[in-house]
C-alpha cells in the first residue's frame, strides 16, 4: 500500500469553520453522546436485570442498545475531540478502522431493526404461533446473521477504501471517513469503485427499508381485524418502532442510493443516523412504552435498596 499513497493522515474538514459555530456543536453533540450513552446502557442493564430479557422484542432492544454504543462511538467522540479546536487530523490506519467499525456496526443495526420489524409481524398478525416462531434458537441465529450481514457487508467497503491511492490533497469534506468523501480526493478513476461503493451500501439500505416496509403493510393489513383496543397497543409498539427506522433510513438511504458524489449537505444527514437516530432510540422506547417504564423502575429500585441494604 506505501507504495500507492505518499501520505500519512487526513484532514477532516469537519462541519464548520467558525469557532462558535464549533463551540456550540462542541456543547450539544457532548450533550447527546452524553445522553446517549446514559440511556442506552440504562434499556441494556434494565432488560438483562429483568424477565423482558426473555422476550424476542426486548432481547433485540437490548442488542440493539449496544449496537448505538458500539456504532455512535466509532464517530463521535473524535467529532467532540476536533470541535475543541486544533488541526482535525486523522491517521490513515485510524481512517480505514473507522470507516470498517463504522459500517460493520451501523449495518448489525440495520439487521437488527429488520429483525424487530419481523418479530412485531409475527406477534401482531400471527399471535397463537409467536412464541414458537420467535424462540430463543431463532432469535440467536437472527442476531448471528446480523453480525455476518456486518461482515459481509463492511469488508468490501474496507477493501475498496485500502485499494485507493492517495497522492495529493488529503483534506475530507466530513467529519469522519467514509467512502465516498475518500474517492473524492484519491487519485484515480473512481467509477467502478463508486459503483461498487453504491451496489454495496446503497442496495443493502434499499433491501432492509423494502423488508421493513413491507412488514408493516402486512401488519397494518391484519389489525384491520382487531379491537379498537387491540390496535391501540399494537400502534402504539409498532409506533416507536417506526420512528426509529425513519430516522435513521431516510438519510441514510439519501446518502448511499445515489450516484457517488458528495453534496455540503451530506454532512447533516450523517448527523441524523450517526447521533441523533441513536439517541432517540434510548428516548422513543422508553418514554412511549409502558413496561419498559415499569421494569426500569423496578429494577433500578432494587438495586438502589440492595445497595442501602447491603451499607
Amino acid at each position: 500500500m506505501e507504495s500507492q499513497r505518499n501520505i500519512s493522515e487526513f484532514i477532516l474538514l469537519g462541519l464548520s469553520y467558525d469557532q462558535s459555530t464549533q463551540t456550540f456543536c462542541f456543547v450539544l453533540f457532548l450533550f447527546c453522546y452524553v445522553a446517549l450513552l446514559v440511556g442506552n446502557l440504562l434499556i441494556l442493564i434494565s432488560i438483562r436485570c429483568s424477565r423482558l430479557y426473555n422476550q424476542p422484542m426486548y432481547y433485540f432492544l437490548s442488542h440493539l442498545s449496544s449496537m448505538d454504543i458500539c456504532y455512535t462511538s466509532s464517530v463521535t467522540p473524535k467529532l467532540i475531540a476536533d470541535l475543541l479546536g486544533g488541526t482535525k487530523t486523522i491517521s490513515y490506519g485510524s481512517c480505514t478502522l473507522q470507516l470498517f467499525a463504522m459500517h460493520f456496526f451501523g449495518s448489525i443495526e440495520v439487521f437488527i431493526l429488520t429483525a424487530m420489524a419481523f418479530d412485531r409481524y409475527v406477534a401482531i398478525c400471527k399471535p397463537l404461533h409467536y412464541m414458537i416462531i420467535m424462540n430463543r434458537t431463532k432469535c440467536d441465529l437472527l442476531l448471528l446473521a446480523a453480525w455476518a450481514s456486518g461482515a459481509v457487508h463492511s469488508f468490501p467497503q474496507l477493501s475498496m477504501a485500502i485499494q485507493l491511492p492517495f497522492c495529493g490533497p488529503n483534506e475530507i469534506d466530513h467529519y469522519f471517513c467514509d467512502i465516498f468523501p475518500l474517492l473524492k480526493i484519491a487519485c484515480t478513476d473512481t467509477y467502478i469503485i463508486g459503483a461498487l461503493g453504491v451496489a454495496n451500501s446503497g442496495i443493502f439500505s434499499l433491501v432492509a427499508f423494502v423488508v421493513l416496509f413491507v412488514s408493516y403493510v402486512f401488519i397494518l393489513f391484519t389489525l384491520r381485524n382487531h379491537s379498537a383496543e387491540g390496535r391501540r397497543k399494537a400502534l402504539s409498539t409498532c409506533g416507536s418502532h417506526i420512528t426509529v427506522v425513519i430516522l435513521f433510513f431516510v438519510p441514510t438511504t439519501f446518502i448511499y442510493l445515489r450516484p457517488p458524489t458528495t453534496f455540503p449537505e451530506d454532512k447533516i444527514f450523517a448527523l441524523f443516523y450517526t447521533i441523533i437516530a441513536p439517541m432517540f432510540n434510548a428516548l422513543i422506547y422508553t418514554l412511549s412504552n409502558t413496561e419498559m417504564k415499569n421494569t426500569m423502575r423496578k429494577v433500578w429500585c432494587q438495586i438502589l435498596f440492595s445497595k442501602e441494604a447491603h451499607n
